[in-house]
């Protein structure tokens, strides 16, 4: 049952609860994470017959899937953490799990454009309680040392998610429709809000540091913004972050339709062969960051910044040239192998920000990092990807002399264009999508730079004494 001890601060320097009770609170945070992806990226996994049916631009179809998700999930984020640093943890997240399934059963009931939209911006705001009053829970039931494993399986929910919405979604929009899939996918998530608020118990805050960390009182929003105002390898990494995050994002959102459009495969298909097990080999990767993070903590204590630093690096090539190979095994390699580094840094974010502040402050600096990284990289990623596409589209279709045949909207299910029109409809598509998602994977790079800069401040910002 759900028991509230918020208000103690005890400091035992030991992990809350016995370990079989801790592994299943943890396990079931991330399924609630898990979820919370679902929900997130189905919309993506349903792209092309969402476009086709609205008649969508890949700009407007950037909206629904970038910043019409992100606007009230990230401006709700820093209140809700705030409210969760004084109040329990665990109702706030429950609540928030039910409601936004029930958007996402709403979002199979749109008849356009501006209702998806109204639905998509509901899942936002019932996605804004999840993730800084999980952090700050998982930091209470775990010792330091043990953090970056924890907060890597955690992470794990981003691209179990997204591997989950893949499956289900390629195999949903091949027996059934995109709204069906939405109602389908959604309606689970009601019943496990309600078993985290009847089975998941609140920790006193504070209860896994080490007696020599400093107590806190309960800290308002003003004090904890201040203390993460005072250290720049927050900033450093949060810029970091948030480069990653608006490549991530745009290449969740287009990499499906780019392989529609070039390598000729459905929606199902995609989705299936191609998608899920890049998804998948993006959960190791966050699994594997946080371990490899954890062990080379041992002997540096800036571990949790050179690590994804040098993965972001090795992933950025790796993907470019993933967009350019026309052997379907290889390109799915690549993508395997570029996803297993892209995702190292997913635990490392999320450790440092609260590493780097008291215990009254770690549930509102999580929640200002994802205010940064999905309002700039989420809300703006796709919307911004995919008006590049349509850019590179429509100089092709000028280049190539098509501009009075077809458009860059053009739709692959309008039968009217001939059979001609669709061939050069699905290349100019193609060749948008192929540079535009290409180009982006350069951000990888930039993204690495900055956590490995993060490193030089990071002993000075450190909090805690492990």
């Amino acid at each position: 049952m759900n028991t509230s001890t918020a208000s103690a601060v005890t400091n035992t320097g030991t992990s809350f609860g016995s370990f079989g009770y801790r592994s299943f609170v943890l396990w079931s945070l991330t399924i609630v994470y898990t979820l919370n992806f679902i929900d997130r990226i189905l919309i993506s996994v349903m792209g092309g017959p969402i476009i086709a049916e609205f008649g969508l631009s890949n700009f407007e179809f950037g909206i629904l899937s970038g910043i019409g998700f992100a606007l009230f999930y990230t401006l709700l984020g820093i209140p809700l953490a705030s409210f969760s640093e004084r109040y329990n943890r665990v109702r706030i997240i429950g609540i928030c799990v039910i409601l936004w399934s029930i958007a996402t059963v709403l979002c199979g009931f749109a008849v356009g454009f501006a209702t998806l939209l109204l639905a998509r911006l509901l899942v936002g705001i019932g996605e804004a309680g999840c993730t800084p009053p999980a952090n700050s829970l998982i930091s209470d039931y775990y010792v330091p040392q043990a953090r970056p494993t924890a907060l890597g399986i955690y992470a794990m929910g981003v691209t179990a998610g997204g591997v989950i919405a893949q499956l289900g979604g390629g195999w949903i929009i091949q027996n059934f429709t995109w709204r069906e899939a939405f109602i389908y996918v959604g309606a689970p998530g009601i019943i496990i809000g309600l078993i985290v608020l009847f089975t998941i118990k609140e920790p006193p805050r504070g209860y896994s540091d080490p007696p020599s960390t400093q107590k806190e009182e309960k800290t308002g929003l003003t004090e904890a913004l201040n203390e993460i105002f005072s250290k720049p390898t927050f900033w450093i990494m949060a810029a970091g972050a948030t480069l990653a995050a608006f490549a991530g994002y745009g290449l969740v959102g287009f990499s499906p339709l780019f392989i529609q459009y070039v390598h000729g495969y459905s929606a199902g298909e995609t989705a299936i062969m191609f998608m899920a097990p890049v998804g998948l080999a993006g959960t190791f990767g966050a699994f594997l960051g946080g371990f490899l993070t954890q062990k080379a903590s041992l002997k540096s204590e800036t571990a949790a910044t050179w690590v994804p630093g040098i993965a972001f690096l090795l992933c950025f090539p790796l993907f470019a040239i993933a967009f350019f190979m026309k052997q379907h095994s290889l390109m799915l390699v690549a993508f395997m192998c570029a996803a297993i580094l892209q995702y190292f840094y997913l635990g490392a974010q999320y450790n440092i920000a609260q590493a780097v502040v008291s215990t009254r402050s770690r549930a509102t600096s999580v929640a200002v990092l994802l205010f940064i990284v999905n309002l700039i990289g989420y809300g703006l990623g796709p919307p911004l990807v995919g008006l590049l596409a349509d850019t590179f589209t429509s100089n092709y279709i000028n280049s190539a002399g098509l501009a009075e045949q077809i458009t860059a909207s053009c739709s692959l299910r309008d039968q009217s264009l001939g059979e001609a029109g669709l061939t050069a409809c699905r290349e100019a598509k193609g060749y948008g999508m192929q540079l535009a998602c290409a180009i982006t994977t350069g951000l990888f790079a930039i993204a690495g730079l900055c956590f490995l800069a993060a490193g030089k401040t990071y002993r000075k910002d450190i909090y805690i004494s492990e």
